[in-house]
């Protein structure tokens, strides 16, 4: 009898401890989930753009722009580089041309045929080398003859494609992206003035000019720029009205054209010139009204460039995967999203790409599998529960969101500079990564630019890819110097 009492009672103990640790766990999760709700709440609250915010950072775009343009004596947190392009694509170039784009560590070579209105671009080819690092180490002159016996190679080996003028009386076009000081830190001076047409820039063009004439190449550059205006210049080639260009990728800028009246003429170089091209370094844009939280501070604090770059980093590749971390380290520390230990790759820098962030953010299966899956391939992190990838897919949106909204802002910035928002239709190329396969992304920043103009007037603005894609730039300014030059002489 005492027996089957005393298992009774071992038995109840044991059911009621079980229900106290049931009851304990519950209130442990249901507090989990209310401190993880209010970190998410008050970061989407900070992160937010409401339409007044998205003009506030338009309007001051354009006081930067103009500022920045009324002399060389003034300061603004835009740079304005004013190219020496003096020509871009009227739409009628025909014929084969080569270009070439210097990428970090990486030289892309095109070349394509151009066949004039409405005709799309063809017989396109692409060459990428990787600049060997025992030829960054050297000097300077060894990475530009490097340069041009990479490019003399490949223009040999594709001369049979080239059916129309000798090259001679081609030039050869030549766009540089970000991060160019990895390769040739002596060109990084290009995007530190607001004129790049001068000794400097000159003496480096002339630089790769002899470089390639010692290789047999019969084609010269005429000018080293920024690859956003080379996407400006492909866009003018299909569309007049195409009247600015931006590059969304692991880096991000912006490139217009400019009524020359509306530059100082201290700036100005050309004295005949009606408009001219601008990079305007955008990047490094800043304001009051732009959504920062204490994530993106312990970005900029950690970053290379600490203080600058501040638009970049809410708007680029490089920095929206690192974002996203720096929130889900914080839902980890104080929540304990991921278990009772921090996941030890949840603190390394970098680590979360904005491709993962893509692949999570858009991940429509039921039990969000692709987020489960980059949690692990990143972080090891291994059976995290339905409630915590929801709140890692809630955290890419609010990221992605502000990013992609404050882009589209600047977009109607540059296009009210201009005055062009109410009367006449303007045409915006954007390219890079970021835009081309981030679906959500893309979307929001269209959003954002319908949303600030309306109905009445968001038929004005259109937003068009890059033609041709990443690095075809140099090829349509190829085009408008080669056309120019041929006239002058």
């Amino acid at each position: 009898m005492r027996k089957g009492v005393v298992v009774i009672v071992s038995t109840t103990m044991a059911v009621v401890a079980v229900g106290a640790f049931i009851r304990k766990w519950k209130r442990w999760k249901e507090q989990q989930m209310k401190q993880t709700k209010h970190i998410i709440r008050k970061f989407a609250r900070e992160s937010a753009t409401p339409l007044a915010k998205l003009w506030q950072v338009a309007d001051d775009m354009v006081s930067s722009m103009k500022i920045s343009l009324a002399s060389s004596g003034e300061s603004s947190s835009l740079d304005m580089v004013l190219s020496d392009v003096t020509s871009l694509p009227l739409g009628d170039e025909e014929g084969f041309f080569y270009g070439a784009n210097l990428h970090g560590t990486h030289l892309l070579m095109l070349c394509a045929r151009l066949g004039g209105k409405n005709m799309p671009i063809s017989a396109l080819q692409r060459e990428q080398i990787s600049i060997p690092d025992a030829v960054l180490a050297g000097p300077s002159e060894e990475i530009t003859d490097y340069v041009a016996t990479e490019i003399a190679k490949f223009v040999s080996g594709h001369s049979g494609i080239d059916e129309s003028a000798p090259t001679k009386n081609k030039n050869l076009g030549f766009t540089l992206s970000y991060p160019v000081d990895q390769v040739m830190p002596f060109m990084a001076t290009t995007f530190q003035r607001k004129n790049s047409n001068d000794s400097v820039h000159k003496g480096m063009v002339k630089d790769l000019n002899r470089a390639l004439t010692n290789h047999g190449v019969k084609m010269q550059v005429a000018s080293l720029v920024d690859e956003t205006i080379g996407g400006l210049a492909g866009g003018r080639y299909y569309n007049r009205e195409s009247v600015a260009a931006v590059t969304l990728a692991m880096n991000t800028n912006a490139a217009y054209v400019e009524p020359a009246e509306e530059v100082a003429s201290d700036l100005t170089q050309s004295p005949n010139s009606t408009e001219l091209v601008i990079s305007m370094e955008w990047g490094n844009f800043n304001s009051p009204h732009l959504p920062l939280t204490s994530y993106d501070a312990s970005v900029d604090a950690e970053s290379s460039n600490p203080g600058s770059q501040v638009f970049e980093k809410l708007i680029s590749g490089m920095y929206l995967g690192e974002v996203v971390r720096h929130v889900l380290l914080k839902l980890a520390q104080e929540t304990a999203l991921f278990g009772n230990t921090v996941p030890p790759k949840l603190r390394t820098p970098y680590i979360l790409r904005s491709p993962d962030v893509a692949s999570m953010h858009q991940d429509t299966s039921e039990d969000r599998e692709i987020v489960a899956e980059k949690l692990g391939e990143i972080f090891e992190i291994d059976n995290c529960d339905l409630m915590a990838r929801e709140v890692v897919a809630e955290v890419c949106d609010i990221v992605a969101e502000r990013g992609a909204r404050l882009a589209g802002a600047g977009i109607v910035g540059i296009i009210k500079k201009l005055g062009r928002i109410e009367n006449r239709k303007s045409v915006v190329t954007v390219e890079g990564g970021l835009y081309e396969h981030y679906r959500i992304f893309r979307n929001y920043l269209h959003s954002s630019v319908w949303e600030m103009l309306g109905n009445d007037l968001s038929d004005n603005v259109i937003i068009e890819h890059s033609h041709g894609g990443s690095g075809t730039g140099a090829l349509f300014l190829a085009a408008a110097q080669t056309q120019t030059h041929s006239a002058d002489s």
